[in-house]
């Protein structure tokens, strides 16, 4: 019994061993690639490949030959070799002071740098210094000025690069001025200004506060500021100055001694009555500035020759894309195929200003005058790129009758037109007691 008990014992032990033997255990294996499937799988590959080498080349292409084909346009234009014209900014008989040039770059800035041009004209013209002012300045607080519109409106106003020459004299009045060397408004190592991001960042930037109906002013005003900071750098509160600490106000005025009340601008439309102040209804004009003395054509344009005849500069704004302004030669002129000169008028004026041929799109500063091949020419200061593909940089030469069709205002001082704004004061004076003899009838009848 005890030797089957033993036996029986070691059977049931082997039994456990083998089983212990044959529990399955988890290893780590190369994995199979299959030899078919692998080579499917290069066939395909090298498929896609050669369709996407054979598409791009076929875009590379086409793109070369839209490159060719825009390369081999020419713009219109016509023939000026027989123009009698300036023979270059020195031929001017009558010319202002003013400073060099300079190029606005990638910004949208003509009308700042055009009347900042203006105001260094001004202040030589009445006190004799040569001041450079800051551009950037004036279009900072201006950016300012159109987000606190945007905001104030609901976003209903537009928040655009442009503007006027007056909301350079408004900039003017409620900020002062600085000179270029304390605020350059650049942080571009290069020092080219350039606002085509910066621009594009406050825009989306107040899309999105006119999507989430989001109007708190003081954020929104220090996050805009905060983006132009990061391109232009922030404005000084006060600066040195001949060895003393001054505001930019009291630049203005104990410096500069310029008085932004001073200015006026006029304007030519049968829009609005003649003789009396009214809206230029441009989008630019964005704040809807009703101070534009509106006057006929002819009284318009007298009105620019004897100011600059007289020492007066102008910032003029209008239409630059006319086949008759060409850059390389440095002139604008009315071409007789667009219309013949004895019918520019009042109307023609007009109609293209209505139809949106003739649209307010770049200011510039009008420096001189003379008078060659029976016609009045005016030397034209421009920041614009194409006024440096010339022989004078930064320089036109606008015959008369691209004045009187194309230019849309002018800003100048107040003393250069004294009789119109004489008469303007007339009219609206005999207004004003019309409307008040109507008011006591209206009244009296009741």
């Amino acid at each position: 019994m005890r030797k089957f008990a033993g036996v029986l014992v070691g059977v049931m032990l082997c039994a456990t061993s083998v089983l212990a033997q044959e529990k399955d255990h988890v290893v780590y294996v190369p994995k199979t690639e299959d030899a078919v499937l692998k080579e499917m799988e290069q066939v395909r590959k090298d498929q896609a490949e050669a369709a996407e080498e054979a598409t791009q080349k076929i875009l590379d292409q086409q793109e070369e030959a839209k490159k060719t084909r825009e390369d081999a346009k020419k713009r219109l234009r016509f023939d000026l070799s027989k123009i009698v014209r300036p023979e270059n900014p020195e031929a001017f008989e009558h010319r202002v002071w003013f400073s060099p040039p300079v190029p606005q770059y990638y910004t949208g800035s003509c009308w700042s740098f055009s009347a900042t041009s203006f105001l260094e004209s001004e202040i030589h013209r009445q006190t004799g210094q040569e001041i450079k002012l800051s551009e950037m300045w004036t279009v900072y607080w201006e950016y300012v000025n159109k987000a606190r519109g945007f905001i104030h409106s609901r976003g209903e106003t537009i928040f655009e690069e442009g503007s006027e020459s007056a909301a350079a004299m408004r900039v003017l009045k409620e900020r002062g001025t600085v000179p270029r060397s304390v605020y350059e408004g650049v942080l571009a190592q290069d020092g080219r200004f350039d606002h085509v991001l910066m621009h594009q960042r406050m825009q989306d930037f107040l899309d999105w506060c006119k999507e989430e109906n989001y109007w708190d002013e003081d954020f929104i005003i220090s996050t805009i500021r905060s983006i132009m900071d990061q391109t232009m750098g922030r404005p000084p509160q006060s600066f040195e100055w001949q060895g003393r600490m001054i505001t930019p106000a009291d630049f203005r005025d104990e410096i500069c001694r310029i008085n932004p009340d001073d200015y006026v601008s006029l304007m030519s439309t049968l829009s609005q009555p003649f003789w009396q102040r009214g809206e230029y209804t441009v989008p630019d004009n964005w704040w809807h500035d009703d101070s534009y003395v509106n006057v006929p054509l002819s009284d318009w344009y007298g009105a620019i020759v004897s100011a600059i005849d007289s020492g007066y500069s102008m910032v003029i704004g209008g239409d630059v894309s006319e086949p008759g302004l060409n850059g390389e030669e440095d002139i604008a002129v009315i071409p007789s195929f667009d219309i013949p000169q004895d019918a520019i008028d009042q109307d023609a004026r007009e109609f293209r200003f209505d139809n949106g041929t003739t649209a307010d799109d770049h200011g510039i500063h009008l420096v001189g005058s003379t008078r060659i091949g029976g016609h009045d020419w005016f030397l034209i200061k421009d920041s614009n790129r194409s006024s440096r593909h010339g022989r004078f940089k930064g320089h036109y030469f606008y015959r008369d009758d691209y004045v009187r069709l194309k230019m849309l205002t002018f800003t100048v001082h107040r003393d250069a037109v004294r009789d119109i704004l004489k008469k303007v004061e007339e009219t609206e004076k005999k207004a004003a007691e019309a409307k008040a003899q109507e008011a006591a009838k209206e009244e009296s009848a009741q």
